[in-house]
């Protein structure tokens, strides 16, 4: 397949796993228009600060998010352009299936008949 000779398989594991969440594409979704530490992140919701930082960690090793430290806060922001890189994968998928089904269209649904 063309997208995984673009990208290795782990990667894209890696990424949609991450996104598979909802607490995960919450943290994406807020870290977008926003700088949260991980303490605040962790105060926005009902679980542990240690599974919010599991959920920060798996974002990590997406590439979705950085950290960087202030102080002794680690601060959270998205990584754009791999977000965008998800948004165009996405959109591959989306091209080739609709591809696939205009050819099914073709057969199942011939013209001039």
């Amino acid at each position: 397949m063309v997208v995984q000779r673009l990208e290795s398989d782990k990667s894209l594991n890696q990424l949609f796993r991450a996104l598979a969440d909802g607490t995960r594409r919450s943290i994406l979704a807020r870290s977008l228009t926003e700088t949260p530490s991980v303490s605040e992140l962790a105060a926005r919701y009902k679980m542990s600060f240690a599974a919010v930082q599991k959920h920060v960690a798996v974002l990590e090793r997406a590439g979705l998010i950085q950290k960087r430290a202030n102080g002794r806060a680690q601060l959270v922001s998205t990584n754009r352009a791999r977000l965008q890189r998800a948004g165009e994968l996405l959109d591959h998928f989306e091209s080739t299936w609709r591809q696939r089904m205009g050819q099914l269209d073709d057969v199942l649904l011939p013209k001039g008949k």
